[in-house]
C-alpha cells in the first residue's frame, strides 16, 4: 500500500512498483495491479497487489473509502477538479455554512451519480474521457450514464466565505503561475482565485463515487457552481493512510 504522490496516475505508480519488483527479485514476468484508481490530482491510499494477491482486487476495491479534501465555490471547470482552468464563474455572496448544511442530506445514502466526462467510465464502448480530449470546441459530447453509489457521511470540516470579487475582470482561462515545467502528467493546471468561497470535506462512502461529481453537484444544490481543488484517500477498507509507505520507500521496503 502506498501514498500515491500528487499528478502521479495509478497507472504510473504501479510501474514504479513494477520496475522495483522486477529489479529486486530479477522477475521478467508477474501480475500487478491495483485496487481503485485515483485520480492524478488525488493523493492517498492506494493498494497494489502482486502476484496471488491480485485475485482480491476486486475484493478490495469494493471496501468503504474515505475522503478529505476542499471544495471551491462559485466557479466550475470542464473537469470539476484543477486538470483544467476555471471556465464559469457564478453568484456566491447567498452560500453560508447554514445554506451547506441544508443541502447535505440530499447528497446521503443510495444516489444517482453522474460520472464526469473527464472519466475512465465507458460511453458506447469508448472510454468518456476520449470524447472528452477529442472535443472540438462547441461539440456535443454524450452523458456518461448515471450509476447507484452509496454515500454514508458528508461532513463539513470547515468553511472560509468568500470576499468580494476583484473589480478587474476575471479571465476563465487563468494558469497557475507556480505550475510546474515538467511533470508526469502532462495536463494545464488552473489555480483557485483567493477570493472564491472555500469548504473543506469528509466524505465516507461505496465503491464508484467520484468526489468530483459530489463537488459539481453542491455547487448546483446551492444555485452556483464548484469544483474540487483537493483530494486525499485516507482509508480503504480497513487499509488508512497511516499504513502506507511512499512511493521513494518502495526500494528500502522491498530490501527489508
Amino acid at each position: 500500500m502506498i501514498d500515491k504522490p500528487y499528478q502521479w496516475t495509478s497507472f504510473q505508480a504501479v510501474n514504479k512498483i513494477k520496475s522495483a519488483i522486477r529489479h529486486r527479485y530479477d522477475l521478467k514476468k508477474f501480475k500487478i495491479g491495483h485496487a481503485g484508481t485515483l485520480d492524478p490530482l488525488a493523493t492517498g491510499v492506494l493498494l497494489v497487489c502482486v502476484g496471488k494477491a491480485t485475485k482480491r482486487i476486486d475484493e478490495l476495491q469494493a471496501g468503504e473509502k474515505v475522503y478529505t479534501g476542499t471544495m471551491v465555490l462559485g466557479a466550475t471547470t470542464p473537469c470539476f477538479d484543477l486538470e483544467r482552468p476555471i471556465d464559469h464563474y457564478y453568484p456566491y455572496e447567498h452560500i453560508t455554512m447554514d445554506a451547506i448544511q441544508s443541502v447535505l442530506p440530499q447528497f446521503l445514502g443510495d444516489v444517482d451519480q453522474v460520472p464526469p466526462i473527464f472519466s475512465a467510465v465507458k460511453i458506447g464502448g469508448q472510454r468518456a474521457y476520449s470524447y472528452a480530449r477529442e472535443a472540438k470546441e462547441g461539440e456535443e459530447i454524450p452523458s456518461p450514464t448515471p450509476k447507484k453509489i452509496h454515500i454514508a457521511s458528508f461532513e463539513i470540516t470547515d468553511f472560509r466565505p468568500g470576499t468580494t470579487a476583484p473589480s478587474e475582470p476575471l479571465e476563465n482561462n487563468i494558469i497557475a503561475d507556480n505550475t510546474p515545467t515538467h511533470h508526469l502528467y502532462e495536463h494545464p493546471l488552473g489555480t483557485v482565485p483567493t477570493h472564491l468561497p472555500q469548504l473543506d470535506f469528509r466524505i465516507r462512502c461505496g465503491k464508484g463515487t467520484y468526489i468530483r461529481s459530489i463537488a459539481r453537484d453542491l455547487g448546483l444544490s446551492l444555485e452556483s457552481g464548484a469544483f474540487l481543488s483537493k483530494l486525499r484517500r485516507e482509508q480503504v477498507g480497513e487499509h488508512t493512510i497511516n499504513q502506507a509507505i511512499q512511493l521513494d520507500q518502495v526500494d528500502s521496503f522491498l530490501n527489508q
